[in-house]
């Protein structure tokens, strides 16, 4: 796919086994999340098969884990549709941002990649695609992260359920959901922009305001009133500087 007919092979490898060596130190953090999401979806009643069938059929954490605390409390499965869309129309963009990377592969396998598509395949390949964009095998680098992130997530996430099926009925882990919800919202707030901690602090400020709304609406207006602010706080900045402070604005060489 990136490479002429008797180089194409070797580069291919190369790709691939870049990609796994960038994804090894986030496999190593997805191991916990998976299980906690595994052992979660068991306390919120599923039955083992849908439990061990979400991961495979959903395969986004972040989402997973909402709709799990929604299910928890009870939600319509109105709120928990429209809330997981809403999580997961980050992919979509994703999905764009990358494409001009991916041109190249047959349409079978950019439908295999788009539903592998991770927030983590997005940042290695987006960060590997700007730094090099002279290097070839992209194809092949996106599936060398792609697919043992898949394959670390589904299993840590399977464990999880089986570890969850056997625990005693009076130990509970209900505390686990919204405790990797809290995890992550650090993470992001510390590794953030400062749009990510405007959009932060006012979904947790409404969160908590808009606990008491019915149907545990509340989570939605959070998220959209998250979504609103961080995009406000991006629109009121100026024109990025360019590299040597000359801005946009102010015009300079395009390339």
């Amino acid at each position: 796919m990136d490479g002429g007919p008797k180089d194409g092979g070797t580069a291919f490898a190369a790709g691939v086994r870049e990609g796994v060596r960038d994804a090894l130190p986030v496999m190593l953090a997805l191991m916990p999340l998976g299980l906690v999401v595994g052992v979660a979806a068991v306390e919120v009643g599923l039955p083992l098969a849908q439990a061990i069938g979400m991961s495979y059929l959903v395969f986004a954490g972040v989402s997973q884990l909402a709709a799990l605390q929604l299910i928890a409390v009870g939600s319509p499965v109105a709120v928990i549709l429209v809330t997981t869309l809403l999580l997961n129309l980050r992919f979509a963009l994703y999905s764009a941002a990358l494409a001009e990377h991916l041109r190249a592969a047959p349409g079978w396998l950019r439908a295999i990649m788009a539903f592998l598509m991770t927030d983590q395949a997005m940042a290695l390949g987006s960060q590997r695609y700007a730094l090099f964009p002279e290097r070839g095998a992209k194809v092949a680098y996106y599936l060398g992260v792609a697919v043992p992130i898949g394959v670390v997530w589904t299993t840590a996430s399977t464990v999880g359920v089986l570890i969850g099926a056997g625990l005693p009925a009076g130990l509970s882990l209900d505390f686990a959901v919204p405790l990797v919800f809290l995890t992550l919202w650090v993470a992001a707030m510390v590794r953030g922009a400062p749009p990510v901690w405007v959009a932060g602090a006012v979904a947790g400020g409404v969160a908590v305001v808009a606990r008491p709304l019915p149907f545990n609406l509340g989570l939605l207006v959070a998220a959209f009133a998250g979504i609103a602010a961080g995009l406000w706080w991006e629109t009121r900045r100026g024109p990025a500087p360019r590299p040597g402070g000359v801005s946009r604005a102010q015009g300079g060489d395009a390339t």
